[in-house]
């Protein structure tokens, strides 16, 4: 495959309501979409999804590390970005939405030209997933409704944004949360903004409703490992995201008996990093869980792609595609509720514009 032109745009989705973290808020997806053209006229479609509030990574920033490069892709023929100059690698690796955008694009390209899916080229393991959905931060009243409103749709599990306000504020709405849905898995994330102590103490807050947290998500900064050393030691397991960014992050985690399970996500490390991180995580002997940023279909296919073709995974945050008004995008997985479908994938991601 040759590339024969590159098309970059400013992709912005109005989402149904604030996308709220401990770290800041998103009221717009503001994302970048990179279409790439071969010779033989087949398209391949990427995304870029960066999130200020969780990396400071914007989507000029994309923008500008995927025009920068542009040039250089006209002809290139690989099917993931290693070949590249080193220029132009490094540019990219400093970006990783970027990355991940050109690599999503270029394995859509490749995966389209020979006629096949990109569930099957990961090897087509698990054609039906399930995913979580997030309640975002807010008030408890709020959350305790989209609670029962999501378990009405069928979801079990419940992904709860904690951190960044008062501690009794979190609790109270945790609360909320389990007194609404006292049959739902509850998997808690901090991003980064609890001391180790604090994530024991608002899981014991619970009471006898604790058992319903299955998961807590980086309670703690990126680098304490003591702290969610703690946490685990505490009988809590912990998934590392913020944390897990590399391979030698994953070995830095194993030393320090941080974390029971990794979050891998696109966005964050690139494509072809991530498959990497995922076995050697395997290796030594981690979890699995697959998430994303705030991304349409078309990244969350993409990722639901790796986790049906590889399987294993043992937790799926797929979800924001569901906080999207109208992502003027179509195809990709089928879903129904938190079950999203892959059996009926096209070609590629199978994710096309309107």
């Amino acid at each position: 495959m040759r590339i024969q032109s590159v098309e970059i745009e400013a992709w912005d989705v109005e989402l149904t309501e604030p996308f709220g973290i401990a770290t800041g808020a998103q009221v717009l997806a503001q994302n970048v979409l990179l279409e790439l053209e071969l010779e033989s006229g087949v398209r391949g479609l990427g995304e870029a999804a960066p999130f200020p509030a969780v990396n400071g990574e914007t989507q000029t920033d994309a923008l500008s590390a995927l025009s920068a490069i542009r040039d250089e892709l006209v002809g290139y023929q690989g099917t993931d970005a290693q070949a590249l100059s080193h220029a132009a690698l490094a540019r990219l690796e400093a970006t990783p939405s970027a990355l991940a955008a050109l690599e999503m694009a270029l394995l859509d390209a490749a995966c389209r030209e020979a006629g096949t899916s990109l569930f099957q080229h990961f090897g087509g393991r698990v054609a039906r997933l399930e995913t979580d959905i997030t309640i975002p931060t807010g008030g408890a009243d709020e959350a305790a409704r989209a609670a029962l409103r999501a378990m009405s749709q069928g979801f079990r599990t419940l992904k709860v944004k904690v951190g960044g306000k008062a501690f009794d504020h979190d609790l109270e709405r945790l609360r909320s949360i389990a007194q609404a849905a006292p049959r739902a898995r509850l998997l808690l994330d901090a991003n980064a903004s609890m001391p180790g102590a604090e994530a024991i103490a608002l899981v014991r807050g619970l009471g006898a409703q604790k058992s319903q947290v299955v998961l807590f998500e980086q309670p703690c900064l990126r680098g304490d490992y003591a702290g969610s050393r703690a946490v685990r030691d505490a009988g809590i397991r912990v998934a590392a995201d913020e944390d897990a960014r590399s391979l030698d992050d994953l070995a830095a985690l194993h030393a320090e008996r941080a974390a029971d399970v990794v979050n891998f996500k696109l966005t964050k490390s690139g494509v072809s990093r991530v498959l990497g991180m995922i076995a050697e995580a395997r290796r030594l002997g981690f979890g699995l869980m697959l998430g994303g940023m705030v991304e349409t279909r078309l990244a969350m296919t993409f990722s639901a792609c790796i986790a049906g073709g590889l399987g294993g995974f043992e937790e799926l945050d797929l979800d924001t595609p569901l906080f999207m008004k109208d992502d003027r995008l179509e195809g990709g997985f089928a879903q129904q509720g938190p079950n999203l479908d892959l059996s009926q994938l096209g070609q590629g991601h199978g994710v096309t514009r309107r």
